[in-house]
């Protein structure tokens, strides 16, 4: 890690993505480091969650610490209080604070505001930790990241975004397809393409999901309307309807492609209704890999 905190893909060290998900690998085959014993991490989440509230205290468990869950309902961060006063007084009770939350501003604002290390949890910027498990997950079937093509078919989104810039760094090719009112923020696409222009490898937009898919080593897609998005569902929803993986699209990957998707999936949406139980689905491997990404980079901040 660069610094104390872990809140986009960027505050690892060039090439830090295949070095983190080596020990994520390990992580996953041994015994979990006691180094959060007799610590107490918050969970700060203004943002409901299945997979990454229980990946997250599953792993402060395993390594010996214990959690305490802040909804927003507690915290009214930036409304109830302060974002800073909140940093400023966990800073002085607990070890790490872990936030969901709805602008990254948030995150920036606690990270600046307390010595602890401050882990994204997602954010409208990015889910990091979504993408070490996902490229650990594609690591586990593939033995290596180098050299992989990795298609995203949707709305370019905080996923699609920590995703790429993730790809570039471990030498992977990136495709997205998308319509062109919802591609990736040109932020966020100009900073993937200065670390894939160092990589040597590609990184392409296309409204046509079957180029995109073409000869693809991973197909992933996410939901089309994110939480925030509801007003728009109805727009939305017709907009991405050729935008959906099915048996048919994944016909343009390669044989052992891998389908993924973060979940939770909407079945007849932006996926077909038995896509998540194809044979190339790794879904639910995937979301278990959340758990050992995120213990590696709690590892990583709180041993470093």
């Amino acid at each position: 890690m660069i610094g104390k905190d872990f809140l986009t893909i960027h505050d690892l060290e060039p090439g830090g993505v295949i070095d983190l998900v080596r020990k994520a690998d390990l992580m996953k085959k041994s015994s979990p480091p006691q180094v959060l014993a007799n610590k107490t991490v918050a969970l700060l989440f203004e943002k409901p969650s299945l997979r990454t509230r229980v990946s997250f205290e599953v792993g402060v468990k395993q390594m010996g610490g214990s959690c305490i869950f802040l909804s927003n309902a507690e915290i009214g961060l930036g409304v109830r209080e302060p974002v800073a006063d909140v940093a400023r007084v966990l800073d002085r009770l607990v070890d790490c604070i872990i936030a969901r939350v709805f602008s990254h501003n948030s995150l920036i604002e606690l990270a600046n505001n307390t010595d602890l290390p401050v882990i994204n949890a997602l954010s409208d910027k990015g889910h990091p930790c979504q993408a070490m498990g996902d490229c650990l997950t594609v690591y586990e079937h593939k033995g290596k990241l180098e050299g992989l093509k990795v298609a995203f078919i949707g709305d370019g989104n905080n996923i699609a975004g920590s995703l790429a810039i993730a790809c570039s760094d471990a030498g992977m090719d990136f495709s997205i397809s998308s319509p062109e009112q919802y591609q990736l923020p040109i932020e966020i696409w100009k900073s993937a393409q200065e670390i894939s222009k160092t990589k040597g490898t590609t990184l392409m937009w296309t409204p046509d999901p079957e180029e995109a898919a073409k000869e693809a080593d991973v197909i992933y897609t996410d939901v089309w309307v994110s939480m925030g998005d509801e007003e728009e569902k109805n727009e939305r929803l017709e907009t991405f309807a050729p935008y959906q993986v099915n048996e048919s699209l994944v016909e343009y990957a390669k044989p052992d492609f891998l389908f993924m998707h973060d979940m939770p999936a909407h079945r007849g949406e932006e996926v077909s209704e038995n896509m998540l139980d194809h044979k190339n689905s790794v879904v639910y491997q995937q979301a278990e890999n959340r758990l050992h990404a995120q213990k590696t980079i709690i590892s990583e901040l709180v041993s470093g």
